[in-house]
């Protein structure tokens, strides 16, 4: 594995989502400070810059820390998480130019440091209502910052995956020091109740995601863990296997076809009853698993043949959770009726 830094791959997939990123970002900001201007002329178009910043970075913060669970949740979601990086970073730039304007806005006019004045210009730490809520923002800019800057996967190789989890874990810290920061200024002057309602609905929304994706995480261990205990093995993921074909596994010395067909999964011996061709190699046809060398065939779910044929193969067991297939390794008498798993076991 290569230690050396390599520059990021744009293909043509990349620099489209970054070109419909960029443009939904552009045309929020210019909604916003329309908007703002419109419902409010005296604000000053500095004033409405940093609010409309400051909104799209919390915004897409919220995006981002909703496209984990709900790609645990349901696996359509899963292509968000290709380019979910790309947003983090932009996330972060967002954030940045919010707080830099901010910073030059009201702390730049002094004889102290802009950094410097962030800090010791508003002492009140002991009153909710004039607590300076700005370094709390600031301390959370700095874990995206950090976040941003070890997105590439030379810091995932070199800082290795365990350090490098837990440093993108503080996006959560990072997310509850901008919640607190929003609540505690922007809310403090601000008279509609839109901007209250809808920085609850976004932490409900975000909290309540992980929580049912742990919450179906949790059982699924529980399925896992039961199924273990009762002598199953995971033996492959369900879309590993081609529609109406079969995997090969071997389990206790037996050589079994898991096949997949119609949204259900089935497993039989290996062996067919004519001259032990390899069952797993052949199709499903007509319903009936078919040997690819003379063509003998096996109902999936019983391993007999279909009537007036009488051969029968070994049967054995199947559950599928959270998809992954999981096969008992005790053969069932042969044309033994055993219920097919649903593909879409949770």
């Amino acid at each position: 594995m290569s230690v050396q830094y390599g520059a990021i791959g744009w293909n043509r997939q990349k620099k489209l989502y970054d070109i419909v990123l960029v443009s939904l970002v552009l045309i929020y900001l210019a909604i916003f400070v329309g908007v703002g201007a419109w419902l409010n002329p005296t604000a000053t178009a500095e004033t409405l810059l940093i609010r409309g910043l400051g909104t799209a970075a919390f915004l897409l913060l919220n995006i981002v820390l909703c496209i984990g669970p709900l790609s645990r949740l349901d696996r359509r979601f899963l292509p968000l998480l290709y380019n979910r990086r790309h947003l983090g970073v932009t996330t972060f730039l967002l954030g940045l130019a919010h707080g830099t304007f901010a910073l030059i806005q009201f702390h730049s006019l002094g004889n102290v440091n802009p950094l410097v004045s962030l800090f010791v210009s508003n002492p009140r730490y002991g009153s909710v209502a004039d607590f300076p809520f700005q370094w709390l923002g600031f301390f959370g800019l700095v874990i995206l910052f950090l976040m941003a800057a070890t997105s590439h996967d030379f810091w995932l190789r070199n800082l290795s995956a365990p350090v490098w989890k837990r440093l993108h874990m503080m996006v959560y810290v990072a997310y509850a020091l901008l919640v607190a920061h929003v609540t505690l200024g922007a809310l403090q002057s601000e008279t509609q109740p839109v901007l209250a309602a809808a920085l609850a609905l976004g932490a409900v929304i975000v909290v309540s995601l992980h929580l049912a994706a742990a919450f179906r995480e949790r059982r699924v261990d529980r399925k896992k863990l039961d199924a273990a205990n009762e002598g199953f093995v995971e033996v492959c993921k369900v879309d590993r296997i081609p529609e109406k074909c079969a995997t090969i596994v071997s389990l206790s010395g037996e050589r079994v076809a898991v096949f997949r067909y119609d949204g259900k999964v089935s497993a039989i011996s290996n062996v067919c009853q004519h001259q032990n061709g390899p069952l797993g190699e052949g199709r499903i046809i007509d319903g009936c698993v078919t040997c690819p060398w003379h063509g003998y065939q096996y109902q999936p779910e019983s391993g007999a043949a279909p009537a007036p044929f009488k051969e029968k193969v070994p049967t054995f067991r199947v559950r599928v959770v959270a998809g992954a297939v999981l096969v008992h390794p005790r053969p069932n008498p042969p044309g033994t009726r055993v219920e097919p798993a649903e593909t879409q076991s949770r």
